[in-house]
């Protein structure tokens, strides 16, 4: 039996991207139906498991901090990072331009406006590490939000359901989409499949199984389905292997299964334009969850500057590959070695001062919204609750107290790639040695300094400068280190107001597109690099420019 649905506006997919469109497009008094193959329990999509963080220019939260920013310093480090280069970047240049003017105007006034509320220190995430017009944020801009990924996705999902509740808005959950109806070159609506039902955790893989048909009806159909982190074998499809090395042969998922792309290459065959496919964003400190929601689940380690990074080779990373500085370039150096995975060394004193994980689930203070839960977790005895769990039950953390029984212990890790102890212990030695004077030739030494000279990281990021091999700073910690596929800096080809372009650049009446799916804006408006805090942000940017459009 065929359910038969029809509605001004249909969006498939119930991310951050999609609340943000319905709850614009219903302000405007558009009727709209919301689609999704998942079910309710996974309303806002993806963003719930983030932590929230949010890349906003010259904010009261920076000036507090000491933080001089402004949009035309922004603009220099987007666009030094985007590296534009290719006919097709004229929108998402357009799309960077707009969003920066965003981030330096309105946003966080109209954000605050919805009840959303950061943490006052501000975070400098992706620091490049390099030349000045180059890859990098000069300085912090990664604003927490308070109640994490669920805090961000609180105010759209409000409204959504104050226009559900006013009959302005219908939600679909568990109806996939595996059509877009076209009628005379305009996308007119949508086919798909209805799921069983799914009782399932949020993140949980659920079942597939059909139990009916449907099809909608509407006047603009818009995407916002997500990314393709979840298909390891689409991301290999898409691998540039020219610019990174080989696509590696095993990765860890830092989103659900869903996250499958299937949505995106339905547009693409019914004649939308895919621009910037092989532009990715994976991480290179994944860890497996020991505690996993969805198949092959990964975390990645929000670190600070000192911890070591050696290659599976056992060779230290050198600059700008250290950790927190440029993220695809230390991903083709990782993968240089013919190897996967690479190595952090450190020390207690830097597990507890540094190391934070991503995610909603792993930040239950920062997610709580309570400052009593924060300063329990933050500055109690130990690292956070959820690092010292991963210390004490994580598959690729070794805790030993000599360098000996820790090489040991990594090399038990990968038989197939040995790590030399003496190697490993030279290395460490010479780093040590440049702690003896101020002036240290050793790039991250001077890296470490130069992030105390921020009262934030000198605060609550950055550990005071240590000798690893001192025995008073241990034990030591080893963490192998996996890749963690996370974000599509490709997708849909659209305008700037979010109208999805056929390949020949022209505009595809009635289809529309946001999130991530459309490379949070444009089809790839960060080029070839993140600056952090510029997916969430890229979504809800998105997201309103196509509720006010559609």
């Amino acid at each position: 039996m065929t359910e038969h649905l029809a509605a001004d506006v249909i969006v498939v997919g119930a991310g951050l991207a999609g609340l943000v469109a319905a709850s614009e497009a219903t302000a405007r008094g558009r009727s709209v139906l919301v689609l999704d193959q998942e079910g309710e329990q996974s309303l806002g999509g993806q963003a719930f498991w983030s932590l929230g963080g949010l890349f906003m220019v010259d904010t009261p939260e920076q000036r507090r901090m000491g933080i001089s920013d402004s949009r035309d310093l922004a603009a220099t480090d987007w666009m030094g990072s985007a590296g534009f280069d290719r006919p097709e970047d004229a929108n998402p240049r357009k799309f960077a331009d707009a969003y920066l003017d965003f981030a330096a105007g309105e946003m966080r006034s109209w954000l605050h406006g919805l009840g959303m509320r950061w943490f006052p220190v501000v975070g400098w995430a992706e620091r490049g590490g390099e030349m000045a017009d180059g890859h990098g944020n000069s300085v912090p801009r990664f604003h927490l939000t308070w109640g994490t990924g669920p805090g961000v996705i609180a105010p759209f999902i409000r409204q959504v359901r104050e226009a559900e509740a006013a009959g302005k808005l219908r939600f679909g959950f568990r109806h996939k989409v595996s059509e877009l109806l076209i009628e005379g070159g305009i996308a007119t609506g949508v086919a798909g499949v209805q799921l069983a039902a799914a009782t399932e955790a949020r993140g949980v893989s659920t079942t597939r199984e059909q139990v009916g048909d449907f099809t909608a009806k509407g006047e603009s159909i818009v995407v916002t389905s997500g990314g393709i982190g979840g298909n390891h074998e689409l991301v290999r499809s898409y691998w540039p292997v020219d610019r990174l090395g080989p696509a590696p042969k095993h990765m860890i998922a830092g989103v659900p299964d869903y996250v499958d792309g299937q949505m995106q290459q339905v547009a693409k065959d019914a004649g939308a334009g895919l621009i910037n496919g092989d532009r990715m964003w994976h991480y290179t400190e994944g860890v497996q969850n020991w505690a996993p929601i969805w198949p092959k689940h990964g975390i990645r380690i929000l670190p600070g500057p000192s911890s070591l990074w050696f290659d599976a080779l056992g060779d230290r990373i050198a600059a700008p590959c250290l950790p927190g500085f440029d993220t695809l370039s230390t991903l083709k150096r990782i993968l240089q070695t013919g190897h996967e995975h690479s190595w952090f060394i450190l020390t207690q004193k830097i597990v507890e001062k540094e190391f934070a994980l991503s995610g909603s689930e792993q930040n239950p203070d920062f997610t709580s919204g309570k400052w009593r839960e924060v300063l329990k977790s933050r500055l109690g005895k130990g690292a956070p609750p959820a690092v010292e769990a991963f210390k004490a039950h994580g598959a690729d953390f070794v805790v030993r107290d000599t360098l000996e029984a820790l090489v040991e212990g990594m090399n038990a890790l990968t038989p197939d790639a040995p790590v030399d102890l003496t190697h490993i212990r030279q290395q460490i030695e010479a780093r040590d040695a440049q702690l003896e004077n101020p002036f240290a030739k050793d790039a991250q030494i001077t890296a470490i300094r130069g992030a105390r000279a921020y009262r934030g990281d000198k605060l609550i990021r950055t550990a005071k400068p240590h000798k690893i091999l001192d025995p008073a700073n241990g034990p030591l910690i080893a963490v192998r280190l996996n890749i963690l596929t996370r974000k599509s800096l490709g997708g849909l080809h659209t305008d700037l107001s979010g109208q999805v372009l056929r390949p020949d650049g022209s505009p595809f009446p009635g289809l529309f597109a946001a999130g991530e799916v459309a490379g949070f804006g444009g089809g790839g408006y960060h080029g070839y690099n993140a600056l952090e805090g510029t997916f969430l942000g890229g979504c809800i940017f998105s997201g309103r420019q196509v509720g006010r459009s559609v």
